[in-house]
């Protein structure tokens, strides 16, 4: 089996769908987020605020490179910024499988307004969750060209209770048997 990347917005489910499909698959899988801060050894919010956008950019990029030399066969959760910095998207594209998980702006906001996920999410930790929809709008439109250049696109809003993640999960799993 090929690599397979997952990338999408911020709360589209990529960890969580990710997880739970390579459990359905039987292969190993990566957080990208999870793999910076091990390789750093502090959170991505410490990351963010010591060096800021671009010097986070730079570690996923650095990280995301590695990641792919090393993970054949794997499921890999890719930050929401991930595909737009560098050549990125190129690199996925070019060892492995693109998914571009989708899902309504309400449902994204919705979940990134939930305490413990507006918390360690540097780009909108300080926004009224008012504020948060529109911002979530504003960003899906200027991310879907690069987001588009996935491979496939698949539709995680039904990741809201365990139950919904195995079968969204399985529905995928499904799909990418006969790929």
């Amino acid at each position: 089996m090929t690599t397979i990347f997952l990338i999408g917005y911020m709360g589209c489910g990529k960890t969580t769908l990710g997880a739970a499909l390579a459990a359905e698959m039987a292969v190993p899988f990566v957080d990208l987020d999870d793999y910076i801060e091990e390789q750093c050894e502090a959170s991505i919010v410490s990351v963010f605020k010591k060096v800021g956008e671009k010097g986070f950019r730079e570690i996923e990029q650095r990280a995301l490179a590695q990641v792919a030399a090393s993970a054949g066969g794997s499921i890999v959760a890719c930050g929401g910024g991930t595909p737009l910095y560098g050549n990125n998207m190129e690199l996925m594209n070019s060892l492995g499988l693109t998914i571009w998980l989708t899902t309504s702006p309400e449902r994204i906001a919705a979940r990134l307004t939930l305490p413990e996920q507006k918390a360690k999410r540097p780009l909108i930790a300080s926004m009224a969750d008012g504020e948060i929809l529109d911002y979530v709008k504003r960003e899906l439109d200027r991310r879907a060209p690069i987001y588009g250049q996935a491979q496939l696109r698949f539709d995680s809003t039904r990741i809201e209770t365990a139950q919904e993640t195995v079968e969204t999960a399985r529905a995928l799993a499904r799909i990418l048997r006969e790929v």
